[in-house]
């Protein structure tokens, strides 16, 4: 007797409510970031950590990076959501950059939501000249656990240590927990400390974006003098006119700036020279 196929459906039927939830929380990512909306930024931070973190615990994993090289991934009908994602981060970051990573991580989610809290003289603002190589030890851990996973095929290790997205499962061991611990510690003083210089993810999605970012940040001439939106970016991604392409994780906050005709100096410059003394309106809530 042949064994019995499984219709579609049945494949379907226990999956279809995380696609469900996963495209409902996937189109708020999606039109929170078109519409450049502090409110809706911040509603997307807050369902990613309750959704992605606490409820689902799905999170991009260096472990996912390891599946790729020895081709280990799960099976797709079996997988959907899961593949579903993982093209949703990758797509997302060959278009526009490390998207993932400013609105989706669970884990940035959560240190993003701290900064509003966290007084602002709790805060050190490391020095460029120290952030550019603070910025590469994230790749150096990446070429470390790949290269740890290649000799030994152990991906508990790296995940557990390198890694610290295991919070949301709520366990761990003493060591572990110490060592979160220690790490959200320091977020209070350096802003997203583990997303900047030590998350493994980031620097792979880094290298992609430094790649392609087809829809890069548009910049105005006046770029090259003004430091606003330098100052303002707190992911360390602008560097005097430029945009660090890897480093940037497109939070919308120069784009904001960019298009803010009350103050951005290329409005005001523009609207001097034709004759208006009246201050622009603002285009964006």
């Amino acid at each position: 007797m042949d064994p019995a196929v499984e219709s579609w459906r049945e494949i379907l039927a226990p999956q279809a409510l995380d696609l469900c939830l996963l495209t409902a929380f996937l189109a708020l990512a999606f039109v929170s970031f078109f519409r450049k909306s502090v409110a809706l930024k911040y509603v997307t931070l807050v369902a990613s950590v309750g959704y992605l973190g606490f409820a689902k615990s799905s999170l991009v994993s260096v472990s996912d990076v390891f599946r790729l090289t020895d081709l280990s991934v799960p099976e797709f009908k079996y997988s959907l959501a899961w593949y579903a994602f993982m093209l949703f981060v990758v797509f997302s970051t060959v278009l526009w950059g490390r998207v993932y990573c400013g609105r989706v991580c669970a884990f940035g989610a959560l240190t993003q939501l701290l900064d509003p809290i966290i007084p602002r003289k709790w805060r050190f603002e490391i020095p460029v000249r120290v952030e550019k190589y603070a910025n590469l030890i994230k790749y150096a851990i990446l070429a470390a656990v790949l290269v740890y996973f290649l000799i030994t095929h152990d991906v508990a290790l790296p995940v557990r240590y390198v890694e610290p997205f295991w919070m949301f499962s709520l366990f761990g061991t003493t060591g572990m927990w110490v060592g979160l611990g220690v790490l959200l510690a320091a977020t209070l003083i350096v802003r997203n400390v583990y997303c900047r210089f030590l998350c493994p993810v980031g620097a792979a999605l880094g290298i992609i974006s430094q790649l392609t970012t087809v829809f890069s940040i548009k910049r105005w001439s006046e770029c090259r003098t003004c430091k606003i939106c330098e100052k303002t970016c707190e992911w360390g991604a602008i560097r005097g006119p430029k945009i660090v392409k890897s480093e940037c994780v497109r939070c919308d906050d120069c784009e904001r700036l960019y298009m803010d005709q009350k103050k951005c100096p290329h409005w005001l410059i523009l609207f001097k020279r034709k004759g208006n003394t009246a201050v622009p309106v603002s285009t964006l809530s």
